[in-house]
């Protein structure tokens, strides 16, 4: 089985910290992910907590949800996690990278998995880059917002 991967890229004018804390917290997708994301938890908290390193998250809508787990939580620039249910694929992995690009951001949002079932790589490809590139946009527009700051 051929490994897949797809690589998206969008740029935010908020800085690295802020799209790094709404990627990061599970509870915030539903805000700035779309309709496919109506609802977002922890199913498990990680170290620290509750967004770090082995945190699981669910994310999606009913009846179809994702777990990811947590690989790697380096604020304010690499986030990472591996599919653990809820997709087709398997030995999925997605690095987040996050970059200062003047007072914004750059973000690369890449993954390599394996489909299920034989011959559908390519198709997975294309709807992954679709699915994350609007994810990613949507991420970028969402930090910008100074309305959509939380307030800790």
């Amino acid at each position: 089985m051929r490994t897949c991967s797809y690589e998206v890229t969008a740029r935010s004018a908020a800085p690295p910290e802020r799209v790094f804390d709404l990627l990061a917290d599970a509870t915030s997708w539903p805000r700035w992910a779309g309709l496919p994301i109506a609802h977002g938890s922890w199913e498990r908290e990680g170290e620290p907590a509750p967004r770090g390193v082995g945190a699981i998250r669910k994310v999606g809508r009913w009846p179809m949800f994702g777990r990811e787990q947590v690989v790697a939580s380096e604020p304010p620039s690499h986030h990472a996690y591996t599919m653990l249910s809820g997709n087709p694929v398997r030995h999925y992995r997605a690095d987040v990278l996050l970059a200062p690009d003047g007072v914004g951001t750059s973000i690369t949002w890449s993954a390599t998995f394996e489909p299920l079932i034989p011959g559908t790589g390519r198709l997975f490809e294309r709807i992954y880059q679709r699915l994350i590139g609007s994810f990613a946009r949507r991420l970028a527009a969402y930090a910008e917002q100074p309305t959509n700051r939380r307030h800790e």
